[in-house]
C-alpha cells in the first residue's frame, strides 16, 4: 500500500504513570483497507497506546497524525470528530440506560429539535442489530444493567459500528462472545475492511490474529518489538517476539488421582436455571460450556450463594448445606472468579494487598485490628507465585492491566485455601504467557486435591485441561461429555440443539 493509505501515524509516543513506564518511543501506523493486529503481553502498553489515540490519555511526548493532520494530543471529542472509534475491553456503558440509548448516545434522533424521537430511536437500533445478526439476542428497550457481560459486549460493538468512523479499534472484542457471535463479528470486521476503514485488532487469541489480520505490530514492556505482514509468520515466532521466551500451553494432566466428592448439586433451579445437576471431586477439573445466554454464569452464581435457589439441593463434602450468601459459600471452602472481574471480583480503588486479603482479614485480625505483617506476607507471596506485574503491593488494582487484575482475583481465592474453585472465564483478556501460567496453576491446584469448575466459551482451552465437560443449553445442563469424546462438533451440537419444552 502507498503512503497515502496511512490513516494513523503515531511517532515517538511516550507515557509514564507513577512508578510505571507504560510506553517509550513507540511508533505505530494503520492503513486504510487493512486489519492490523496489535499484540503483546498484559502490561505491554497496547491499551494505553490506543487510549492515547482515542484521546482518553495524553502522551508525555510524541506526535499523532490522523489523515495527515498532526496533533500533539487528542481529546475524546476531537478523536471522535476525526473518525476514531474503539470497542474497549472494559465496555464503558451507561448501565442504567437502554440498549438503544447507549448505542446512539450523543446522536439521538429528535422531534422538533427538542425531544428524543423514541420511535425513530428504536427503529434505527432494531435495524443495526438485525444488520449484524444481534437482533434476536438483544432488543432496543433492554436495560443494559440487566444484560450479561457477553451481551453488554455486543452493545459496545454495535455502538462503535453505529458511528461514521474511519478508524475502528477492537480491544479484546471476543472476550465475552461465544463462537457464533465471534463469526458474526468477524463478518462485520471484514466488511469494514472492504469499505477501506483502518482496523486495529487487539487480542490474545492467536488463531483470531492469523485468521483475521493482515499485518501485526508487537509491543513488549512498552517498546516496539516487531512489525510486519502475517503472511509467512508462524504462531511460535510471533509469541516469541511478544514474550521473549518459549511458551508451552498447559496440557492435560492425565495422572491426577480423583478423591472424594467436594460438591454435588441436584436439581438446582432459579429464575434462569432449570433442574441443573452436577458433581465435582477432589483433583477433578470439570468444564462448563455453552453459548451466550445458556446459563453458565447464572449457574456459577447459584452455586456460590449469589442467587436464591427456587429448588434443588447442594452438598459440600457429603454434607447438605444451604448457601444463602457468598459469605456462607466462602466459609464452606468455595471460591468464585466471576466473569466480569472489574464489577464483581475486585475493589478497584483499593491496593493489590487489600484485594488479596479481603476474604481473609477475619482470620488475620484481632478485635477488628489487622495484623499488617500477615497482610504483607500473604500479598507478597501471591504477587510472587502468580507473577503479578506491579511496582509494589500498594499499587491500586485499577491501574493494573486486565491480565494482572485477573491474577489478583485468583490470588484472593488462593489465600482463602478454597477447596472448590468456580472459574468463570478465567483467561478472559489474558495474554498467551499468563494464560499458560493459569493453565499450569489449574493443574497444580487439581494435583493438590482442589476441585475446579472451569467455565469457558472457548472450547479449545476446555478440551486442553478438563477431565470432562458439561454443556448448557437454555438454562439446563444437557450433556456430560467424557474426555474420550471431546470434539468441538460434539460440544457445539449439544449447545445449539433445540431442547424439548
Amino acid at each position: 500500500m502507498s503512503e497515502g493509505d496511512v490513516l494513523i501515524r503515531m511517532s515517538g509516543i511516550c507515557k509514564a504513570y507513577p512508578g510505571v513506564r507504560a510506553l517509550h518511543q513507540v511508533s505505530f501506523t494503520a492503513r486504510a483497507g487493512e486489519i492490523k493486529a496489535l499484540v503483546g503481553e498484559n502490561g505491554a502498553g497496547k491499551s494505553t497506546l490506543m487510549k492515547i489515540l482515542t484521546g482518553a490519555e495524553t502522551p508525555d511526548a510524541g506526535e499523532i497524525a490522523i489523515g495527515g493532520r498532526p496533533f500533539a494530543r487528542l481529546t475524546p471529542a476531537l478523536s471522535d470528530q476525526l473518525g476514531v472509534a474503539c470497542v474497549y475491553q472494559n465496555m464503558m456503558l451507561a448501565e442504567h440506560l437502554t440498549v438503544a440509548e447507549n448505542i446512539w448516545m450523543g446522536h439521538y434522533p429528535s422531534l422538533w429539535g427538542a425531544f428524543v424521537d423514541r420511535r425513530e430511536l428504536r427503529r434505527r437500533t432494531a435495524e443495526i442489530l438485525a444488520e449484524i445478526g444481534y437482533g434476536g439476542v438483544i432488543g432496543p428497550d433492554d436495560r443494559v444493567a440487566d444484560l450479561s457481560a457477553s451481551r453488554q459486549g455486543m452493545v459496545a460493538i454495535v455502538r462503535t459500528l453505529s458511528r461514521n468512523a474511519r478508524v475502528v479499534i477492537f480491544d479484546e472484542p471476543t472476550a465475552m462472545l461465544a463462537d457464533r457471535e465471534v463469526e458474526e463479528l468477524f463478518k462485520v470486521i471484514r466488511l469494514l475492511r472492504e469499505r477501506k476503514l483502518a482496523l486495529i485488532y487487539i487480542s490474545h487469541r492467536m488463531e483470531e490474529i492469523f485468521d483475521l489480520c493482515d499485518r501485526y505490530a508487537v509491543l513488549k514492556d512498552g517498546e516496539p518489538a516487531g512489525e510486519g505482514p502475517l503472511a509467512g509468520m508462524t504462531e511460535d515466532r510471533l509469541i516469541a517476539q511478544m514474550v521473549g521466551r518459549e511458551v508451552t500451553a498447559g496440557a492435560y494432566d492425565a495422572g491426577r488421582p480423583l478423591g472424594e466428592e467436594l460438591l454435588r448439586a441436584e436439581g438446582v433451579t432459579t429464575d434462569r436455571l432449570t433442574d441443573c445437576s452436577l458433581a465435582v471431586r477432589e483433583g477433578e477439573i470439570v468444564g462448563l460450556y455453552g453459548l451466550v445466554g445458556a446459563g453458565r454464569t447464572e449457574l456459577s452464581r447459584a452455586l456460590f450463594g449469589s442467587d436464591r435457589l427456587k429448588g434443588g439441593t447442594l452438598t459440600v463434602r457429603g454434607r447438605p448445606v444451604r448457601l444463602a450468601s457468598p459469605r456462607r459459600a466462602i466459609d464452606e471452602g468455595l471460591g468464585l472468579l466471576p466473569e466480569d472481574r472489574r464489577r464483581h471480583g475486585l475493589a478497584l480503588p483499593l491496593s493489590i494487598s487489600h484485594n488479596i486479603n479481603l476474604p481473609v482479614y477475619r482470620r488475620h485480625g484481632t478485635l477488628g485490628f489487622i495484623h499488617s505483617r500477615a497482610e504483607r506476607e500473604i500479598s507478597d507471596r501471591y504477587i510472587r507465585d502468580l507473577s503479578i506485574r506491579t511496582p509494589s503491593r500498594d499499587q491500586k488494582v485499577r491501574n493494573l492491566s486486565g491480565g494482572n487484575q485477573q491474577k489478583v482475583v485468583l490470588a484472593k481465592w488462593l489465600a482463602t485455601s478454597s477447596r472448590l474453585l468456580i472459574l468463570d472465564e478465567p483467561t478472559n483478556g489474558v495474554d498467551v504467557g499468563a494464560k499458560a501460567e493459569i493453565y499450569a496453576l489449574i493443574n497444580r491446584l487439581a494435583r493438590q486435591k482442589c476441585g475446579l469448575l472451569f467455565i469457558s466459551s472457548y472450547m479449545p482451552e476446555l478440551m486442553n485441561v478438563c477431565d470432562r465437560i458439561l454443556v448448557m443449553n437454555g438454562g439446563r445442563i444437557v450433556a456430560d461429555v467424557p474426555r474420550a469424546e471431546f470434539k468441538e462438533e460434539v460440544l457445539l451440537s449439544h449447545a445449539i440443539r433445540t431442547q424439548p419444552a
